[in-house]
């Protein structure tokens, strides 16, 4: 989650935004105290793909922070006005060169502290040919068995690919 300190001054008058409390159960909020603006920090919202292929899963290397250099499921964020399915099969196609159409809702995940919250669809692959893509190094299928647990970027994925296995049965 964005830090308080990120944002100083209210984006509707200029003037200095402070910490308040509006209602006693939640937590403090920026507001301004010449219009009243109040600035919510809202989680950032995430489309990613569990995409089967060849009898294991589609796994990309991140080219960028954070986790640079380890494996993910295909994803990113969804831009304003976009549908979070349409998000997740742009950035699989982005990352992975394969077009993708969704088949299922994996399922929703967020955790205390984060400021993604992460939706994760199985897809069908129509089309296209595996090989890395934007902000990856590297794209590759991972047997079941051989998935790199260890070397996986965010606790979403472990999920993700956990939930995936256990419904699969595989």
């Amino acid at each position: 989650m964005a830090h308080p300190g990120e944002f100083r001054f209210c984006p509707c008058c200029g003037s200095p935004l402070t910490p308040r409390r509006l209602k006693p159960a939640e937590p403090e909020r920026l507001a301004c105290a010449s219009c009243g603006f109040i600035y919510f920090l809202d989680p950032k919202l995430a489309a990613c793909t569990i995409c089967p292929l060849d009898g294991g899963i589609v796994l990309v290397r991140r080219s960028i922070e954070p986790a640079y250099g380890k494996w993910v499921i295909p994803g990113g964020h969804v831009d304003r006005g976009e549908a979070v399915a349409a998000a997740a099969v742009r950035e699989t196609r982005e990352e992975t060169c394969l077009e993708v159409a969704v088949r299922d809702l994996m399922n929703v995940y967020s955790y205390p502290g984060v400021a993604v919250v992460v939706v994760v669809y199985v897809v069908e692959i129509l089309g296209g040919r595996l090989q890395a893509g934007d902000e990856t190094l590297e794209a590759r299928v991972f047997a079941p068995g051989a998935i790199p647990w260890e070397d996986l970027a965010f606790p979403s994925t472990a999920d993700a690919l956990r939930d995936y296995l256990r419904r699969s049965g595989t």
